[in-house]
């Protein structure tokens, strides 16, 4: 399966886009994989014949498993397939000597085993592609999004996919069929409405932004929950404190009124203030690593989007201390859009150096965020209220504040590092938001 991280070992098999005795090209797309964050296409590096599909759709399969077997010519297909054990999805399990063989590039063998790449990486499609049809006649869509076009009455064959090469999800059969789309998506618009104090957080139209079950099921973690319950297991074992802040956010209110017809987002504006501070602070930027402490070269802020099928993605804004204000909103529009379809390359959503936690479109008042592993900090931004505060002369005022919640691990940042990267943010955030956009 194609590994799109360090840590990635296994992968499902969403869907096969040929069935056995169809014909495929070299770089032909035969099946899309889901790995730990995204959706891929595994491409056959072999031109020939699709001759058995050794592991069907909905089989999760480890990195380097032979799946299926192609062949140069028709005439070996049913050969192939008796090897193989089968011809397609309901065959029975390959053999030992058959899930182990390597591919017919380290040694001569009559198929071609399609086995998983180390790396694969998808190309770049249109987001508004038309749902594209396989040689037997389905429809490229993914199961939610079956399961959800069954249940609202949609046909699939009107509806646009914008997944990759046009795959339909479960958002595209939403939008056609009126419904706004169900996943609050947190570190896009409905933040900065809150933030800047824009009227009354909206209430989520689904349960906290994840596809669960109905009462009395049991439903399987997906690819992507499992790595997340991974990753938050690993964060056990990390020694972390927490540290808060409150922040009034009334000039930062003003100044995002005045960029945001320029297409500036609160998210953007909220990194961009978080990565010029790290700048300042590279304690709260480095990590613990087997050989001590790293302190990155760059500022990369990573921001927590909740996915549709459950889980959470941390596209991923490269150095963001130096980038410029309405660049980065840019990027981050597009990272977000891809992270939806599950598009994101490797490099996008795993080499934050710092992550940017944002519930505040839900109206809370405080959390505290799980340390992500690989990184010495997280942040998490609460939504701005108007708060009723005492000034040092003893005077009454109504000033717009949010709480800022930093934890941190131990082992590489000190209380005294967190205390100072917040106090230095709640300055900039509160003196002189405008620079940010210099």
């Amino acid at each position: 399966m194609p590994a799109l991280s360090s840590t990635m070992t296994e992968g499902k098999i969403v869907e096969w886009l040929k069935k056995p005795g169809d014909k495929v090209g070299r770089g032909e797309s035969v099946l899309v994989v889901e790995s730990d964050k995204a959706d891929m296409d595994v491409e056959s590096f072999n031109e020939g014949y699709l001759a058995a599909v050794l592991m069907p759709a909905g089989s999760t399969a480890p990195v380097g498993e032979t799946i299926g077997l192609i062949v140069e010519t028709e005439a070996e297909i049913a050969e192939a397939q008796a090897k193989g054990g089968g011809a397609g999805g309901a065959s029975p399990a390959p053999s030992p000597e058959a899930v182990s063989s390597p591919p017919a590039a380290a040694a001569p063998a009559p198929a071609a085993a399609v086995a998983a790449p180390v790396a694969a990486a998808p190309a770049p499609v249109p987001a508004a592609a038309p749902a594209p049809v396989v040689s037997d006649g389905r429809l490229v869509a993914s199961p939610r999004a079956k399961k959800l076009a069954s249940q609202m009455g949609v046909n699939l064959a009107s509806v646009r996919g914008s997944g990759p090469n046009g795959r339909i999800q479960a958002e595209d059969v939403e939008r056609a069929a009126g419904r706004p789309v169900s996943v609050p998506r947190v570190g896009e618009g409905t933040t900065a409405a809150i933030v800047a104090g824009a009227g009354a957080p909206a209430v989520p139209t689904a349960q906290a932004g994840n596809s669960f079950g109905a009462p009395g099921e049991t439903v399987a973690f997906n690819t992507l929950q499992a790595a997340v319950n991974r990753n938050m297991e690993a964060s056990l074992a990390v020694p972390c404190f927490r540290v808060g802040y409150t922040i009034t956010t009334d000039k930062l209110d003003v100044f995002y009124k005045q960029v945001k017809p320029k297409g500036v987002t609160m998210t953007a504006l909220l990194a961009k203030a978080v990565a010029v501070t790290l700048a300042r602070h590279p304690q709260v930027n480095a990590a613990t690593t087997a050989a001590g402490m790293a302190y990155p070269a760059d500022v990369n802020v990573a921001v927590a989007v909740a996915m549709e099928d459950g889980g959470l993605i941390t596209p991923v804004l490269r150095q963001a201390d130096r980038t410029d204000l309405y660049e980065m909103s840019r990027q981050w529009a597009d990272l977000v859009k891809r992270s939806r379809s599950k598009q994101l390359q490797p490099e996008e959503y795993s080499t934050g150096t710092f992550t940017l936690s944002n519930l505040g479109m839900f109206g809370v008042d405080r959390f505290d965020a799980i340390l992500p592993p690989g990184t010495g900090a997280i942040l998490a931004v609460a939504a701005s209220r108007p708060t009723v505060v005492a000034g040092k002369d003893g005077s009454i005022s109504v000033k717009r504040q949010m709480q800022v919640n930093l934890t941190a691990d131990h082992r590489v940042i000190y209380g005294a590092d967190g205390a100072a990267f917040l106090k230095d943010l709640a300055e900039l955030i509160e003196t002189r938001p405008e620079s940010l956009a210099v």
